[in-house]
């Protein structure tokens, strides 16, 4: 109960000058009373407002993730058509190897011969210059 008068009431020790110690005391005034309807009004319009902005940015943070995502999408629908279209031009690339692979054979095939053919050559050519050395030799006697 005093905590309740204590509200209501405060005393206010002063020293009145020439009063010899005298103290006066004060009745301490009941603040107005604010009307409950009110600030439940305004308390319910500041927490509309407040949600609606968390609402605004949650909303707004979506379509961001939405705009990302579809953008994404079309990057990767890109890279797909890029990537068909490689696959394709390989495609055609290992085709017209296969089709030139009988002539790149042939061309192996003379590349040997040609060297069988070049190491004949030599042989020859060293037998002829032995030829021609025992010629000279029996030439000079």
């Amino acid at each position: 109960m005093l905590s309740w008068i204590s509200k209501f009431y405060s005393t206010r020790a002063e020293m009145v000058p020439g009063d010899g110690g005298v103290e006066t005391a004060e009745e301490a005034v009941e603040p107005a009373e604010p009307d409950i309807n009110e600030l439940c009004t305004d308390m319910f319009e500041k927490m509309a407002i407040f949600l609606q902005g968390e609402l605004t940015a949650t909303c707004e943070d979506y379509r961001l993730l939405e705009n990302m995502n579809k953008l994404t999408s079309l990057k990767y629908m890109e890279m797909k058509d890029i990537s068909i279209n490689i696959s394709r031009n390989l495609q055609d690339l290992n085709n017209k190897y296969a089709s030139l692979q009988p002539y790149l054979d042939q061309i192996n095939q003379i590349e040997e011969q040609v060297s069988s053919l070049e190491q004949a050559a030599y042989k020859l050519d060293a037998y002829s210059k032995k030829l021609e050395a025992r010629f000279k030799k029996l030439e000079k006697r």
